[in-house]
């Protein structure tokens, strides 16, 4: 188990946060969505060629549709399992790839609830909810 020690600073010009983000993605109408009390967010959809990631990234664990843990930030973090490339921009949102297996998706502007410009890169990991 790792665990993330966060330092804040107080001041009114530095804004920090975690550095690794945490959402709780379900199956739900045929897609992944996700809840984020913390920035309003409700059945958030991830949407084309996301979903197909995120099946990739679940592929052995048990009931993911019920729910599993996505962990995400734009720093690398102990043993995270994909990381995604910034493309380009598109509809407000932000198309990412990643190289293995090689797929496309893109995110919402629902990116910029976590990030106030879109990030380079991406590293991302799914684990089993125990």
């Amino acid at each position: 188990m790792y665990k993330c020690v966060v330092i804040l600073v107080q001041s009114e010009k530095v804004k920090v946060s975690n550095q690794i983000l945490v959402i709780k993605p379900y199956w739900h109408f045929g897609t992944w969505v996700f809840d984020d009390p913390s920035t309003d967010l409700v059945q958030e959809p991830f949407v084309s060629g996301v979903p197909e990631m995120i099946n990739d990234l679940v592929a052995d664990i048990p009931n993911a549709p019920q729910g599993f843990r996505l962990l995400f930030s734009s720093a690398p973090f102990p043993a995270f399992q994909r990381k995604l490339e910034w493309v380009r921009t598109e509809f407000e949102g932000n198309w990412y790839r990643m190289e293995e297996p090689p797929m496309e998706g893109w995110l919402c502007p629902a990116l910029f609830r976590y990030f106030e410009v879109a990030p380079a890169e991406l590293y991302v990991k799914a684990e089993e909810i125990r």
